[in-house]
């Protein structure tokens, strides 16, 4: 990079070559709000809301661990109408569950917190978030709103853009919940093929930064089947035992509904040298990342 010449996280963590498997954060739960206007750099956080509106929310999605998140849709600026919210969840059964709502007052949004307490809807279909939160991080808007306006295209009703998701080096970050998968290092190209495959069941290893209801070490050693056997759905792998000695993680999986194989995957942790790791954070720092080291019959 010349002198003077502007920093973009993403281009720099693709020259690299940084390792993006094991970086989904954990979650099992999202709380969506519609805001259609500007987003302020720490998303809901940052809006003019009744406090105690405000309060009650992050009260009830830190009670859920919820992660709550703003979205719009791609490249549409609807005048008039109410907002939505939706709450989403990915329980310890494996269902997928969805409770939708729309607000015009802020005290609309005390909705939340009684849907965050109830089971939800089973049977819709995923949301696909693609975070475009350039105030949080440029990269996020330069590399997230194309691929938000293609996927927008193909999946109208399906695709949102959201808020700061975490990993803005790896944009752009698609996000299908409540399956929880996160998606990074996509363009217009290969966010239509990695969206379109994963509707269909056929989660692949080329673009996934892991699922958000496993740990690090356990998406890092999922993702190393995917390498071994082929994209799978999401129900087709099940961890049955961890164990940890120090940096080093012993992942058991078994490979559910084909073979009943089971398999023990080596995952070790190391940290990198330093870097600058956003677009808005001046100071370096190491990054965690997982490699597996080895994959054998349990």
């Amino acid at each position: 990079m010349t002198s003077g010449a502007r920093f973009f996280c993403s281009d720099a963590a693709r020259a690299r070559g940084d390792a993006f498997r094991g970086t989904a954060p954990y979650s099992r739960v999202w709380v969506l709000i519609e805001y259609r206007r500007s987003w302020p750099a720490n998303g809901f956080d940052g809006l003019d809301l009744d406090p105690e509106i405000k309060a009650l929310v992050v009260s009830a999605a830190r009670a859920t661990r919820a992660r709550v998140l703003l979205v719009r849709r791609p490249g549409r600026r609807r005048a008039d109408g109410g907002d939505c919210w939706a709450v989403l969840r990915h329980d310890d059964s494996g269902a997928l569950r969805q409770q939708w709502g729309t607000w015009r007052l802020d005290q609309d949004l005390a909705q939340i917190g009684h849907a965050l307490q109830t089971p939800g809807e089973r049977g819709r279909p995923p949301v696909v978030l693609v975070c475009a939160h350039g105030v949080h991080d440029a990269c996020c808007a330069v590399r997230g709103r194309p691929v938000a306006r293609v996927l927008s295209e193909r999946w109208p009703d399906l695709v949102w853009e959201c808020s700061h998701v975490g990993g803005d080096r790896f944009a752009a970050n698609v996000i299908v919940v409540p399956d929880g998968v996160y998606y990074g290092g996509l363009d217009a190209t290969s966010s239509l093929t990695v969206v379109e495959e994963h509707l269909a069941a056929r989660i692949h290893a080329a673009h996934l930064r892991g699922f958000t209801t496993l740990h690090p070490p356990q998406q890092a050693a999922v993702a190393a089947m995917l390498d071994r056997f082929g994209p799978a759905g999401l129900g087709d792998y099940a961890i049955v035992g961890t164990v940890r000695d120090n940096d080093a993680w012993n992942v058991r999986i078994s490979r559910v509904g084909t073979d009943g194989r089971v398999l023990d995957v080596e995952v070790r942790a190391r940290r990198t040298p330093p870097n600058r790791l956003t677009c808005r954070g001046p100071e370096d720092s190491s990054a965690l990342i997982y490699e597996v080291v080895s994959v054998r019959d349990g």
